[in-house]
């Protein structure tokens, strides 16, 4: 499976980097493939392994933060491995056609 998800931290102020930044931390350090962009991290996994670390990472902000926003969306398709890659493949394949 694959989850693109988003954690923001509400009430601390407009610059929230340095509180993204510690989620993605905890994303990076699961050893999970993962790839971040300006507005998701993507993590592939089984479904227990991924909703641990989304879980975690959540956690890692709220931690410092007095609230926290967060935005999932899944790709739940079972025997698919290396989707964060064979996707983006299939599309700029189409792509250079």
């Amino acid at each position: 499976m694959i989850v693109a998800f988003s954690v923001t931290p509400l009430g601390v102020g407009e610059d929230v980097g340095e509180y993204v930044a510690d989620a993605v931390r905890v994303v990076r350090e699961s050893g999970l493939p993962n790839r971040t962009d300006a507005m998701f991290t993507s993590i592939e996994g089984e479904w227990d392994q991924v909703m641990d670390v989304v879980k975690r990472a959540v956690a890692a902000v709220e931690a410092r933060a007095p609230r926290v926003s967060v935005v999932l969306k899944a790709d739940i398709r079972p025997g698919v491995t290396d989707g964060l890659t064979s996707k983006v493949e299939t599309v700029e394949r189409h792509l250079s056609a």
